[in-house]
């Protein structure tokens, strides 16, 4: 009881909302057309501001139209008394026929009285028609109050439904991207899976052509040689350390362009082949000497 009458108060808010909307509006519209207005009657001031200079002229001319205003007037008083004047036999025509008498007014009287009578029952016959209309009206009214809490039972039910559906799309959604992340992971890790399944084969071909399996361990190889080579240059130069003797040159195998080692002083065993100004080594010519033209000097006569 305590919902219905809420949701009759809530109801009535809304009505009396709206009521109030249309008030507002109307008073907008009210508004607007006094704005109209004024607008007109500013501008009609505006020009009769500019017509005061005619002034003289304007006056004239309704002194004028007052004359002739008054000719009218006295023009049409006289033909009213000529209209009226029954001695004037072109102002008026006879009509034919006879006033009835008293029975025929009578008849004509009884006629009209039966065709009042039958209106009355006519009239009558509505009467009921409208008392049996008005009260299915009313059970149907009652019957329709009796409803209202089934209809509201209805309406929390249609509610909680919607609630579940929206939660149930929400969920639905969600579901669907968490699916399509993990087609997406899957994807990229079928691609990873290929790429490392060719680089695998591509490695045991290169073992089976003895080569190494790949720039990366070729490169891990080189380091452990490298840091053997360097222990075993450590061992032999605390080896020689300890005797007395020279420390061997250092050997590291490299990829390197061979540098000369002509000019190697002995006393600090540090390569310097060509002093403090190294000779200019030029570069391999591309593809665009092509386009070059080799110089020509002309011959120098003496």
């Amino acid at each position: 009881d305590e919902l219905c009458i809420l949701y009759e108060k809530a109801n009535l808010q809304e009505a009396t909302f709206k009521r109030g909307e249309a008030a507002v509006r109307d008073r907008e519209e009210e508004l607007r057309a006094l704005r109209l207005e004024l607008t007109e009657l500013e501008r009609q001031v505006m020009v009769t501001r500019k017509r005061l200079p005619d002034m003289p002229e304007l006056a004239e001319k309704a002194a004028l139209l007052q004359g002739q205003l008054d000719t009218e007037r006295t023009r049409t008083e006289k033909l009213c008394k000529e209209l009226e004047d029954p001695a004037n036999g072109e102002r008026w025509r006879s009509l034919g026929g006879e006033d009835p008498d008293l029975d025929q007014l009578s008849a004509k009287v009884t006629v009209l009285e039966s065709r009042l009578d039958e209106k009355k029952e006519q009239l009558l016959e509505k009467e009921l028609v409208l008392e049996e209309v008005t009260t299915l009206t009313q059970k149907l009214r009652n019957r329709a109050s009796d409803g209202r809490d089934d209809t509201l039972k209805l309406a929390k039910r249609v509610n909680e439904f919607q609630a579940r559906i929206r939660d149930t799309t929400r969920r639905m959604m969600g579901t669907v991207s968490e699916l399509s992340m993990y087609q997406a992971t899957a994807m990229k890790l079928q691609q990873e899976k290929a790429a490392k399944e060719q680089e695998l084969e591509e490695a045991k071909w290169k073992l089976a052509h003895g080569q190494a399996p790949s720039d990366e361990a070729e490169r891990e190889w080189y380091r452990m040689e490298s840091q053997m080579l360097a222990r075993h240059e450590q061992q032999l130069m605390g080896g020689s350390a300890a005797g007395g003797g020279p420390a061997p040159a250092l050997t590291v195998r490299t990829t390197a362009e061979p540098r000369p080692n002509a000019y190697i002083p002995d006393e600090i065993g540090i390569p310097k082949p060509y002093g403090n100004l190294a000779p200019f080594k030029p570069t391999v010519g591309g593809s665009t000497m092509r386009h070059i033209r080799m110089p020509q000097p002309p011959e120098i006569e003496i």
